[in-house]
């Protein structure tokens, strides 16, 4: 260990690495901020039923055909409308997961977001 420093910092300098973390921190608050405005669309049903969502999970919008609306099958239209919310939030997590790995991974800070 460098006198005063830090192993594994280049030159053992404590100011650089808290603004190297400062620097982070404020990339993954952008990140967060750009995430949470993007929207993701779903579909099931071949297309009988679409939702959007935010990338703060909230259900944006949700459109129904009404030619899958059928009084005595409110199960399946309840099931249909579920796997689309299902389909566009697992696209927002997929697209979160993958943006923030390339952050950490730029960063050499990997596993710590």
């Amino acid at each position: 260990m460098a006198r005063g420093g830090f192993s594994g910092i280049p030159g053992g300098n404590m100011q650089a690495l808290m603004r190297q973390a400062q620097k982070l921190q404020q990339q993954a608050l952008d990140m967060n901020e750009k995430l949470d405005a993007m929207e993701y669309t779903g579909t099931a049903g071949g297309g009988a039923v679409t939702c959007t969502v935010n990338g703060k999970r909230q259900l944006v919008s949700l459109k129904i055909n009404k030619d899958v609306i059928d009084p005595d099958d409110a199960e399946m239209l309840e099931d249909t409308v579920m796997a689309a919310i299902n389909d566009a939030l697992k696209q927002g997590e997929d697209n979160r997961e993958a943006q923030m790995s390339k952050l950490s991974g730029a960063t050499g800070m990997g596993g710590l977001f």
